[in-house]
């Protein structure tokens, strides 16, 4: 018998016991809904952590303060106070991998603007930070070396702090007050959003680092160090290079520890990669139940079909059918009944991907692969659990076969 023949007699089978088979497809069409949303959500996940990662700048490098241990003790990440202005000149003056160096002051202030306020961070930063960033303005400008040389009093605001001071209206032009000092606001920053860990990017006000130091900051230690490479093939060398003039920088004798950490930023990809990985698979493990689940609810029809079917299964045998036909007949009738459950559930599982996305403001993605792997795996549920089934049926004895009642 030829395949498109057991096809079209799977599906009448189907057809005639149609409530019977839908109820039956119902495990495969949750558990392929439910792994295309899953995976849905994981790849939504890391296109925004590649987004996220994208702004974070171009081709940086990212300098932080070592780990200050006392007695045995560490007192955690960044909590040396190890890095310097210093440093940066060192940087800047010595470094033939870097395209452009700026160091990184934070404080915080509550931001006062006629009767509003907002407490906020405060960077400190050289006008090289913006192209660093990547973060252009919307209105206004950045501030240039003049701004930094000159210890202008001028700010540029994220959205966050924009709307909560001046709401609707652009800033631009206006004064805000911080810890006391009057401040023009001279630029308004594109949106950015927020981080992988959740911080918003764009409660921000960045004024020149000499600005911070000589009025807000009261401390010469920095809390970054950020550079651009000239090139992403640049990176490891820029890496290494950085290293190696702030080892010089501090004195650090050939067996010392470093007392600063540089990472770029395919290390924090990395991490965050690897975060949405383990989710990932998580995800999938709990969606596989559900075909599993749905797999086993077809294997108990297709032998109770067996049982249905067994003077049919007899009557076919003594016509001349062999039992590799027999076999075929039900396996496929498995597989299709799986497989129309795959499509199902694929058609579900986008519609409901979308429903998550415009309710939760998730990032989604349903992709082509999703969708072949979906399917794939409810046309392997039909073959895994439908072989038995159709063993069984081709290994009956024609002649008792005619015989049941």
């Amino acid at each position: 018998m030829t395949l498109s023949r057991l096809i079209a007699a799977a599906l009448g089978s189907i057809r005639r016991n149609a409530a019977r088979s839908l109820l039956t497809a119902l495990g495969v069409v949750i558990g392929v809904a439910s792994v295309v949303v899953m995976v849905a959500i994981a790849k939504g996940a890391e296109v925004e952590v590649a987004r996220q990662i994208a702004s974070l700048g171009s081709n940086l490098v990212v300098v932080t303060p070592g780990v200050d241990r006392k007695g045995g003790v560490s007192a955690g990440a960044g909590s040396m106070d190890s890095l310097k202005i210093e440093d940066v000149h060192k940087l800047m003056a010595e470094s033939l991998e870097a395209a452009a160096v700026t160091p990184v002051i934070r404080t915080f202030s509550m931001a006062v603007a006629g009767g509003n306020n907002w407490r906020t961070p405060i960077y400190g930063v050289d006008s090289t930070y913006f192209d660093i960033r990547r973060w252009s303005v919307q209105s206004g400008r950045v501030f240039d070396e003049l701004d930094v040389k000159n210890n202008r009093k001028v700010c540029l605001l994220g959205t966050t702090v924009a709307e909560n001071l001046f709401g609707t209206e652009d800033p631009v032009g206006r004064t805000l007050r911080l810890r006391g000092i009057p401040l023009e606001v001279v630029g308004l920053l594109t949106k950015k959003g927020q981080t992988a860990e959740g911080n918003d990017q764009d409660d921000a006000a960045l004024l020149p680092y000499t600005t911070v130091r000589a009025r807000m900051a009261g401390r010469q230690f920095l809390a970054q160090v950020l550079l651009s490479a000239r090139s992403e093939s640049a990176l490891p060398a820029l890496m290494a290079e950085t290293r190696s003039i702030l080892r010089e920088s501090h004195h650090l004798g050939a067996n010392a520890e470093d007392d600063f950490t540089v990472q770029d930023q395919s290390q924090i990809a990395e991490a965050a990669r690897g975060a949405t990985e383990v989710l990932t698979t998580l995800l999938l493990v709990v969606a596989s139940v559900s075909l599993v689940v749905g797999g086993i609810g077809i294997m108990n029809i297709m032998l109770v079909s067996v049982t249905e079917r067994t003077r049919e299964i007899g009557i076919r045998r003594a016509l001349g059918a062999r039992r590799s036909d027999v076999l075929w007949q039900f396996l496929v009738e498995a597989v299709v009944l799986s497989t129309l459950g795959g499509l199902l559930g694929t058609a579900l599982g986008v519609g409901v991907t979308g429903i998550v996305g415009s309710v939760t403001g998730w990032t989604t993605s349903v992709t082509v692969e999703s969708v072949l792997v979906a399917l794939g795996f409810a046309f392997a549920v039909g073959v895994f659990f439908g072989w038995w089934p159709a063993r069984r049926a081709a290994a009956l004895d024609p002649i008792e076969a005619l015989r049941f009642q």
